[in-house]
Formats: C-alpha cells, sequence, structure tokens
C-alpha cells in the first residue's frame, strides 16, 4: 500500500515535529476569540496530546499566548512579530493598497490577495469599497484551488515544476470530475485570451459569489499569487466581469507589475509545459 503523505514528508531530511507545531499556528484564523486545544485538535487532525505538548512549547517560545482566558491559546507577540516582518519584505503591498483600495470603490467588489496555502489558496489581505455594501471575508480565509477564481489563476501562472509542487499536497479534484492539469489548461487559456479567470458556476465552491481573479508574480515569491474582485451574483454578473470589472483587474495588476520592475510581462508562463 502506497504511503498517501507527500513526497518531502517521506524524506528523512523533513521534521515532522516542527510541520506539526507550524500546523498548530496555521490553525488559527483572524476571527477567532482564542482556540482551545480541542478546537486546535479538530481543525489539525492531530491528537488532543499532542496539541497539548505544542501549544504549551509554543506559548514558551512567545508564538502564543493565553492572555485572559487560560483554557483559550491566541497568537503570540513572537508570532506577530514574525508577520509585520513577513509582510514588510513584500515591498509590492505598500503601492498595492491605494491601487486596489481605488478599484474596490470604483468597482463596488471586495477586492482580495491571496496565495497558495499548500493545497489551497488563502486570502491575506482584503481591501472593502467604502460607501458600499460588500461580501465579507476574513484574513486566513482558505479556498480550494480548483473551486474560486483565485485558485484558478494560481493554477493557470504556474509552471509545471509549480504545479508538480501543487500535486505534491494533494489538492481537491474539481466538483466536476474533472483533473486539475485539465483545469490547468482551461486556466491558462483565459489569462492567454482575456488576461484574467473566471471558475465555472458548476465548480464554485461557493455557489452565490461571483468573482474574477489575475495572477501576479513577485522575485520576492517562490511562485504566483492572485488579486480578485469578488461579490454577490448580482453585484457582479457574468457581463459586468466581461465588460468592466474583469478588465479594470487585469489593467490594475498589470500597473502594478510596471511599478515594481517587471515591465508589465504576463505572470504565467508562454506554454503550459513551460
Amino acid at each position: 500500500m502506497s504511503d498517501p503523505r507527500p513526497a518531502y514528508e517521506q524524506d528523512r531530511a523533513f521534521a515532522s515535529t516542527l510541520a506539526r507545531g507550524l500546523s498548530v499556528l496555521r490553525a488559527f484564523r483572524a476571527g477567532d476569540d482564542g482556540l482551545t486545544n480541542a478546537q486546535i485538535a479538530e481543525r489539525t487532525g492531530l491528537p488532543k496530546s499532542t496539541v497539548s505538548r505544542l501549544t504549551f512549547t509554543l506559548g514558551c517560545l512567545g508564538y502564543l499566548t493565553q492572555p485572559q482566558r487560560a483554557d483559550r491559546y491566541r497568537p503570540g507577540p513572537t508570532l506577530l512579530a514574525m508577520g509585520h516582518v513577513a509582510a514588510a519584505s513584500l515591498a509590492f503591498l505598500d503601492p498595492a493598497q491605494e491601487m486596489m483600495q481605488a478599484l474596490a470603490d470604483r468597482t463596488g467588489t471586495l477586492v482580495l490577495f491571496a496565495v497558495r496555502d499548500r493545497d489551497k489558496v488563502a486570502l491575506m489581505r482584503t481591501w472593502r469599497p467604502q460607501r458600499v455594501a460588500s461580501i465579507w471575508l476574513e484574513v486566513g480565509h482558505r479556498l480550494p484551488v480548483g473551486g474560486s477564481s483565485s485558485g484558478l489563476a494560481v493554477l493557470g501562472a504556474t509552471t509545471q515544476a509549480e504545479f508538480a509542487g501543487l500535486l505534491e499536497d494533494r489538492p481537491e479534484n474539481p466538483l466536476d470530475g474533472g483533473t486539475l492539469q485539465d483545469l490547468r489548461l482551461e486556466a491558462r487559456a483565459q489569462l492567454v485570451g482575456q488576461g484574467y479567470t473566471v471558475v465555472r458556476r458548476d465548480l464554485r465552491h461557493t455557489r452565490t459569489i461571483s468573482a474574477v481573479s489575475v495572477p501576479f508574480r513577485s522575485p520576492r515569491l517562490a511562485g504566483p499569487v492572485a488579486f480578485s474582485c469578488g461579490a454577490l451574483d448580482d453585484v457582479l454578473p457574468d457581463d459586468r466581469i466581461t465588460a468592466e470589472v474583469g478588465p479594470a483587474l487585469r489593467d490594475t495588476v498589470a500597473r502594478l507589475q510596471r511599478l515594481v520592475g517587471t515591465q508589465g510581462s504576463p505572470a504565467w508562463p508562454g506554454t503550459p509545459t513551460d
């Protein structure tokens, strides 16, 4: 029987205890009012006894804290400091701030910045339109690669080597029973043809929300990331994506690419075999 773990986890150099500790940190979401060991165990799939040892250790080192309710852990000062360092290293997010907020205000959509997080894509920053009601998604919210426009943009922009790395993390197959390779080719065709991706309605993870996404590359990141515009279906129907929001997002991301010194070249390779 084959080992279900990714190949890198089977490597002798892989530190499984460190990986478990990091999975505890990844369990926290922006809207959490702290997490108990039982809740962390449920989210990570780790035994509660293992979680108890890991949270104790992470608490001692400042990565987690128990400020008021002794049974609940929250991100600690060491983890927060590391997050600020990581965010500061992504220099393109500074000019993106004004550009994406302006795009959110102009289109009345929620603008998102998402990165691949192992088998899914995770929201790292959002820009809500001013004076307009919009959908609300938390930073840290994770979406399936094959069921979201953000994931589709990342998938379509992957090189062959990056795609092989994605498959190592065993992402879910598309809801229509197809393969991620087929979906990658579909996403690449959308990027070449129109410069943005829209996930098919029958593949959507969230059926009531429409979204459009454009991939972006930075020399500070190992793979493509995505900027997206999303809203409820009645606010962002298909014809509005095609006529207005999709081209506006595409042009905004292209301006950002030029601004950070990549000459506005597409974030995706020339052919699917690259």
